[in-house]
């Protein structure tokens, strides 16, 4: 929600509130997890099979893939689609939103890749002090 109010933020960045109503927060809710920026990173390449993203995201349970792909289809960010074979073979891919999303998700990779390290220093450093 865009607000009025003087913000303090850093030049460029939109004010808005953090009311839970809030269509931004709704979308990082979304978005923020790991579970759905691994998977939408994963089919940036193209539509895979359930089994593919899998193995491309292996610390992930079945269930918790089986309810990321439902979430973001329900957001609109992925499609599935059923092939009639025997058993059904299902794909997921990402929809023309979906493909919105990833250069934003590239940039903020980017930026873990290029200060994880300090990250993790920090971590250390913190965890050695308490």
């Amino acid at each position: 929600m865009v607000t009025n109010a003087p913000s303090r933020r850093a030049p460029g960045l939109q004010d808005w509130s953090f009311d839970p109503h809030c269509p931004v927060r709704d979308v990082l809710d979304r978005i923020g997890d790991k579970w759905s920026t691994l998977i939408l990173m994963t089919l940036a390449d193209g539509p895979q099979r359930f089994s593919a993203v899998r193995r491309a995201v292996p610390d992930i349970s079945k269930r918790m893939l089986t309810q990321t792909f439902r979430d973001l289809e329900r957001d609109g960010l992925i499609t599935r689609t059923v092939f009639p074979t025997k058993p059904p073979s299902v794909e997921y891919g990402l929809t023309s939103v979906g493909q919105t999303i990833l250069e934003p998700l590239d940039a903020l990779v980017r930026w873990a890749d290029r200060y994880g390290s300090a990250i993790r220093g920090a971590r250390a450093a913190f965890d050695e002090a308490t």
